[in-house]
């Protein structure tokens, strides 16, 4: 069995199976939100499409590969350190990506002109239906990680690999982030960097996927739950005080995010070597 880092060819060759089943998926939203189902339920619902177009149009590759995908996801490389430092940098993540907000509301960079606009701040959390949030965090939080990990990372980061880690995180974290909508592009970049960097020192797909799996479920209970509007009026901007705790909060976020991040490097020491 094939145990080193992947071809090329079977990278090129897995982003084309992901390109297939991802239009597979858009074919099944788009008829179901014709029969009139909510967006977010239907992209949710069309999502299950994609893992088995995935794996079959992927499969003669995982068999050549197979010996190199069981190395991605040993449970002997999974310990106690990896998961908590994992989920700690998904959680600064997503507080990284609220005081940005935050932070760019304060100072004027985002606002809404329209002069009928509620100023706020008004805040609620509610929740959809159950069935609603668990296929939400099926999908989101278990299914698009796993996938996105698999193709990115152990593909894509892996054949890129004898080029050295910036151009190969970097590869990878840009075909992740053209992989999203466009509105996103910077954050899933910057999302890429921290899961390709993972990945890089410890040889192993469990941090950046648990991580992502972190992000994705963190998003996934402030994007359906949490309502909010905060339209302060540009008269009364900028909004120093708010501004500068924001901005305290997402440079604290950075430095832990980089920290916690280059540091996975010391749990290599305890796993196998990187390939």
């Amino acid at each position: 069995m094939q145990s080193k880092r992947p071809a090329t060819k079977y990278a090129f060759a897995v982003m084309a199976a992901v390109t297939a089943a991802l239009f597979g998926r858009s074919w099944l939203q788009m008829r179901l939100l014709e029969d009139g189902l909510q967006r977010e339920y239907a992209a949710d619902l069309s999502y299950l499409v994609f893992p088995p177009i995935f794996l079959l149009l992927a499969l003669p590759i995982f068999y050549e590969d197979r010996a190199f995908l069981v190395r991605q996801f040993r449970p002997r490389d999974l310990s106690l350190s990896i998961v908590w430092r994992a989920v700690a940098i998904g959680f600064l993540v997503r507080v990284l990506w609220w005081a940005a907000l935050v932070a760019g509301i304060a100072f004027g960079v985002f606002q809404n002109d329209n002069p009928r606009a509620v100023v706020g701040p008004l805040f609620s959390f509610q929740c959809p239906p159950a069935s609603v949030m668990v296929l939400g965090f099926l999908v989101m939080a278990v299914l698009v990680p796993i996938f996105e990990e698999l193709s990115h990372r152990a593909y894509v980061q892996s054949a890129m690999q004898r080029h050295g880690p910036f151009i190969a995180i970097a590869a990878s974290a840009g075909v992740f982030a053209v992989f999203h909508p466009p509105s996103s592009w910077l954050f899933t970049f910057l999302a890429g960097v921290i899961f390709g960097i993972q990945y890089w020192n410890s040889g192993t797909l469990w941090p950046s996927l648990i991580t992502h799996a972190t992000i994705n479920g963190l998003i996934q209970i402030d994007w359906r739950c949490l309502h909010g509007i905060w339209n302060p009026p540009v008269s009364e901007l900028p909004l120093l005080r708010t501004g500068i705790v924001a901005t305290s909060i997402l440079l604290f976020a950075s430095i832990s995010i980089v920290t916690l991040t280059v540091n996975t490097r010391k749990c290599r020491d305890a796993a196998t070597p990187r390939h």
